[in-house]
Formats: structure tokens, sequence, C-alpha cells
């Protein structure tokens, strides 16, 4: 096994980097395709303010991610 030098850090740095960036691009579409507009999400506003709890849509990706992982899982045997 390789020490944990510069060019591993890097190797994570650039695998951290492309995950993050596929993260933003899957909740870009999410959001057009209107995830983040489900009847149980809450939005408070007033005149300068705004808040946004998204309880319905965590609870959408929260049941896709889990539903993904358990595919991998499964296949991975």
């Amino acid at each position: 096994m390789e020490p944990f030098g510069p060019q591993q850090i890097g190797k994570v740095l650039l695998i951290a980097g492309i995950a993050i960036s596929l993260s933003g691009v899957i909740i870009i579409l999410l959001g057009n395709l209107g995830l983040f507009k489900l009847p149980g999400d809450i939005q408070l506003h007033g005149k300068n303010w705004h808040v946004y709890f998204p309880i319905a849509s965590c609870i959408v990706l929260s049941i896709i991610i889990t539903l993904a992982m358990w595919l991998i899982n499964f296949f991975k045997r």
C-alpha cells in the first residue's frame, strides 16, 4: 500500500470536485422537473426575507437514494 502523499490527495480532491459538480447538475435538473415545489415543502416569506423548508423533497430524495444504495448493494453481492 502506498503512503498517503500529494498524489493521493490530488486524486481525492479531483474525485470530490467531480462528485460535487454532478450533484449540482442533478439538483438543477430535479428542480426543473418540479421536485422542489412539492405540496409538503414549506415556504415562509415576508417583505425582505424568505425561508424555504423542503420537507417533502427531502423525503423523496431520501427514498430515491436509499433505493439506489440498496440496488447497488444487491447487485454487488
